[in-house]
């Protein structure tokens, strides 16, 4: 029943395990307001099935299994430590501390567009989004939603200006996996970039202006601030010394010290400041790694916003990315994936088609295989000949990677960046999804470019051939 990848799955078998999948999840999620967990077992099940069907042994198949596990562990391991950052700095007194201090600068008409700029540039400055909404985030919900602005909206301009600095940063891996696989400069590649994705930034600050005047008048919900504030300082010993914590945090990254490393710095630093700034314990800070910080003021939102947090917060995330990274396993192990792209690139006739096709692509890369990675590596291979056919400048492939594939993982749910967004921020993908404008508006803009032809850019044939040994 063993065969090789040497005879494709055809579309129509390929197709199947996808349709069950977004089915199910459309029924368990829409209808019964479930978690997408089953259904992605349910899609995993029939890519299994499929893919015995078409041939392959059992072992091939589970091989893919643990691939696809296996590509997700780096993002596991970051979900876990943010999980434990989150828990130290609520312990710590540090989100605290930047919710007190935001509260006193930051004005509710202009604070969807600042957080949306504050985010933009740290993540700029640092080439995480993750980072950036696992820290800078996480308080600015806290400071929006005291401010009396609904979560998603806050939720969404935090996650625009994430994705915009992680977009266009030389620091961030997505960024420079876009380039190296396409054989592209990096700073040719970010520079290419600024045609869709700076409109799309303009785009999503003018409306977050916009929706930010229905609370220029804050005189009714003063009162309730004033009360957060009180409690805040009432629970916690709020200091500007700990915002040296996620300064720290941000300038490891800047000096290109590893996420992982870096965060554990935040998780170390935080857990320190609970059992001295605190006067907590250390037995508490230790079970506040593990379990969360817990605190019980008789407000409803202070609560929420301060009980939250540790590694077992983190357990419905890590569960739904190791499920969907084990369907995106087969997809790809099998070849069904790039069955369906490859059809998708028969549709692609002229260059313009072809971007359009491939932002198209790495968006549907990212519905399928659940991982943000994959949609840049998988249409990044597959349509590289076919832009070096018509003659287009790598730089096309590498921005359209980028336009379809990094800003759109946020707004699928079962995709790792977007179970990784609920934890963090505790607000769903459908809830956000209307307001994080720059990740619609990005891959919007880059078709509508594409088909109008504009700064689409063509090469040499000396210039081709070098970019082609690059990639090879």
């Amino acid at each position: 029943m063993g065969k090789t990848l040497e005879k494709k799955v055809p579309f129509g078998l390929a197709i199947i395990p996808l349709l069950v999948m977004v089915a199910s999840m459309a029924v368990t999620i829409v209808k019964f307001e479930g978690d997408p967990h089953i259904p992605l077992i349910i899609g995993t099940i029939a890519a299994g099935l499929v893919a015995w069907f078409a041939g392959f042994k059992w072992s091939f198949i589970e091989e893919g299994i643990y691939k696809g596990i296996k590509m997700a562990l780096p993002a596991i391991l970051i979900i876990i430590t943010v999980g434990m950052i989150i828990g130290s700095w609520i312990g710590g007194g540090i989100v605290a501390t930047m919710v007190f201090y935001g509260l006193k600068i930051l004005s509710p008409s202009m604070f969807l567009v600042s957080i949306c700029v504050i985010t933009s540039l740290v993540t700029l400055a640092i080439g995480s989004s993750w980072s950036t909404m696992g820290t800078i985030g996480v308080a600015g919900m806290g400071i929006g939603m005291s401010m009396g602005i609904p979560a998603p909206m806050v939720a969404g301009a935090i996650i625009s200006g994430s994705y915009f600095g992680d977009k266009m940063s030389p620091l961030s891996d997505t960024t420079n996996l876009a380039a190296g696989i396409t054989g592209t400069d990096l700073f040719e590649h970010i520079r290419h970039m600024v045609y869709t994705t700076i409109p799309a930034l303009f785009i999503a600050l003018g409306v977050y202006w916009f929706l930010g005047r229905d609370f220029s008048n804050a005189d009714v919900d003063n009162m309730e601030i004033l009360e957060i504030m009180n409690l805040i300082q009432s629970n916690f010993v709020v200091s500007p010394w700990l915002l040296l914590v996620p300064a720290a945090v941000i300038l490891l990254v800047a000096f290109k010290v590893p996420a992982l490393p870096a965060l554990m710095v935040g998780v170390l630093l935080g857990w320190i400041a609970q059992f001295t700034v605190q006067d907590g314990s250390v037995a508490d800070a230790v079970n506040t790694l593990q379990n969360g910080f817990a605190l019980e003021t008789g407000n409803s939102s202070v609560d929420e916003l301060f009980s939250r947090g540790g590694i077992q917060d983190m357990m419905y995330t890590v569960s739904l990315a190791l499920i969907a990274m084990g369907f995106a396993g087969i997809m790809e192990q099998t070849g069904m994936l790039e069955s369906i792209v490859a059809k998708i690139l028969k549709l692609a006739r002229s260059a313009r088609s072809l971007v359009a096709s491939t932002v198209a692509t790495s968006f549907f890369t990212n519905v399928a295989a659940a991982e943000q990675y994959v949609s840049i590596l998988l249409p990044g291979r597959m349509y590289n000949k076919a832009y070096e056919d018509k003659g287009l400048h790598s730089k096309n492939l590498s921005r359209a990677l980028e336009d379809g594939g990094t800003v759109t993982s946020p707004l699928v749910p079962w995709n790792t960046c977007a179970v990784f967004i609920i934890s963090t921020l505790s607000v769903h993908p459908f809830e956000y999804a209307p307001y994080a404008v720059l990740n619609f508006m990005v891959p919007i803009l880059a078709i509508i470019f594409a088909m109008l032809g504009f700064k689409l850019e063509f090469v040499k044939e000396k210039e081709s051939t070098e970019a082609a040994r690059k990639v090879s």
